[in-house]
């Protein structure tokens, strides 16, 4: 089956959570062995090489922060089209000339519109058979929370616009598409009431084998995200304002990612990291990870990279969302105390290699499982909809020698 799929960025350098699962998607239709073409945006001043079934449309600003003025323009530019601003960060006749030039040189038997905020997109497509929509979040949901806890006047304005016009995008991808995919039971539950082919993927890790040198740590507590998201920063502010006082001042946090340098010399136990090069090696090197998650929607891409490590857990309950049949030496708590009393008891575990070797085993076997799950519930999806479109051509067929 030839594939069209169309996304935000272009997800090979899995730089984020959303670019990850992304990658998994695709990575999971090559093995069953279809023809992908996937086109996407660069961020500026991106040298890596793209692969050979990849279309870049430009180089653009993608995070806000790092972005200088665009912002400003996406603004107006989501007002004049009457869009959400997290679509109009993406939209551009670039993009909509490259997908036209593309159906007009190749016919594909499924398009994949993969993120919500590609909504503008659907025009394009006049099948619905055709179209597959990746829901990642329910992004609606997000700006809902978000429109809490703002305490502006012109904060609450822009977060309510938000919502209201990402709703609409979102129930209009999942009316007019075949298939609906997402990452939670949560989610899917939502687009069933639009789709009845809503269906629930469980993400693997991107790694199966955790690292050579997972035996040796380093620091005691490990916390990584990208904190330049709100919902990710808001977790982090929760972790040192309510459960940091109820740790021993003498264990070592370790906090990666970008976004946090106000951690720099705040707290004399701490050291913040900064970006890290590979996520799971710095994940490996702690003897506990904290996954202090208060706030947002879809998979935690971190939660199963953690898994994969090795190394113990200790997670909120939305930390763990969409991960049910998690494995061992995993803690879920939400209130403050009992996530330090979790931290605390995983600390003073004897560290036996024999143990640390059970364990190694025990989190391989669960994330080769979930991949290999994972690639089949992604090629009995696309079966499912070759076996419909293949009906409808009989139907038409049909259809077409009656009239004669």
């Amino acid at each position: 089956m030839k594939i069209l799929y169309l996304t935000t960025v272009l997800p090979s350098g899995r730089r984020t959570g959303g670019e990850i699962a992304s990658q998994s998607f695709i990575n999971a239709l090559k093995q069953c062995g279809h023809e992908l073409l996937v086109v996407g945006y660069q961020r500026p001043g991106d040298t890596k090489s793209t692969n050979e079934n990849e279309v870049v449309i430009e180089q653009r600003y993608i995070e806000t922060q790092k972005s200088k003025y665009h912002p400003f323009i996406w603004m107006t530019l989501s007002l004049i089209k009457r869009l959400p601003y997290s679509a109009a960060k993406y939209y551009s006749k670039k993009y909509l000339t490259k997908v036209k030039s593309i159906l007009q040189v190749n016919n594909y038997d499924t398009v994949i519109i993969d993120h919500a905020q590609l909504g503008w997109l659907l025009p394009l497509f006049a099948q619905k058979s055709k179209v597959i929509f990746i829901a990642h979040n329910l992004e609606h949901q997000l700006y809902e929370e978000q429109l809490k806890s703002a305490q502006k006047y012109v904060s609450k304005c822009i977060y309510n616009r938000e919502a209201r016009l990402i709703k609409k995008m979102e129930d209009n991808l999942a009316v007019s598409s075949q298939q609906v995919w997402t990452l939670t039971s949560h989610d899917s539950n939502y687009f069933y009431g639009h789709n009845l082919y809503s269906k629930v993927f469980h993400l693997p890790s991107i790694r199966t084998v955790p690292p050579k040198n997972s035996a040796i740590k380093n620091c005691d507590i490990g916390i990584i995200g990208s904190w330049t998201w709100k919902a990710n920063k808001y977790g982090l502010e929760w972790f040192f304002q309510t459960v940091y006082p109820h740790l021993p001042k003498n264990i070592s946090i370790h906090v990666a990612g970008s976004g946090a340098g106000w951690l720099m010399e705040r707290y004399p136990n701490v050291k913040y990291c900064g970006f890290v090069p590979d996520a799971q090696t710095f994940m490996s090197l702690a003897r506990v990870i904290a996954i202090p998650s208060i706030s947002g929607g879809g998979i935690q891409i971190k939660t199963l990279d953690a898994i994969a490590s090795g190394s113990q857990i200790v997670a909120t309950t939305i930390a763990m969302r969409g991960i049910l049949d998690y494995p061992s030496a995993i803690e879920i708590a939400d209130d403050p105390e009992c996530f330090a009393r979790s931290l605390i008891e995983f600390l003073a575990l004897d560290e036996v290699q024999n143990e640390r070797t059970k364990l190694l085993d025990n989190r391989l076997t669960w994330s080769v499982l979930r991949r290999e799950n994972f690639y089949r519930s992604v090629r009995d999806a696309i079966n499912s909809i070759e076996l419909n479109q293949n009906t409808y051509k009989v139907d038409l067929a049909v259809n077409k020698s009656r009239q004669k």
